[in-house]
């Protein structure tokens, strides 16, 4: 599947709205294609205590719940459609999910695409294979 139309199915899903006095959600959408080609839908949950979460971890707890773990694409869009990085704490979660993830291509803006590996390049989980480098 092209970014193009992964872009469009997070999109798809951003509906921002207030759930209560403390939450917020649907602002951030999120698609993680898996390499059976399914797409799997996230949005992110704020709350008041910070204890929310991202698209990208609603998107990949669908995607474990339905018995699958490895990521091949996966974007995040913003109110506008926007593509934008995932943070720090979703390409740790990603990458902890499946050994091949770190292969995962990211859609980080409109002009760019990184693999997982490159948005992580010391990544703590893999210190043995960069030790020597």
């Amino acid at each position: 599947m092209e970014f193009s139309e992964l872009c469009k199915l997070a999109f798809s899903v951003v509906k921002p709205r207030r759930l209560s006095e403390y939450a917020e959600a649907g602002g951030v959408g999120a698609a993680l294609e898996t390499d059976s080609g399914k797409v799997y839908l996230g949005v992110c949950i704020d709350v008041a205590c910070s204890t929310g979460f991202c698209a990208e971890h609603a998107a990949a707890a669908a995607m474990v719940t339905a018995g699958e773990s490895r990521v091949v694409k996966m974007v995040a869009v913003d109110w506008e459609g926007r593509p934008m990085p995932p943070c720090g704490r979703c390409r740790e979660t990603i990458t902890s999910l499946h050994p091949e993830n770190y292969k995962a291509l990211v859609m980080v803006n409109a002009d760019t695409v990184l693999t997982l590996e490159e948005l992580l390049p010391f990544d703590w989980k893999r210190r043995e294979e960069t030790a020597g480098e």
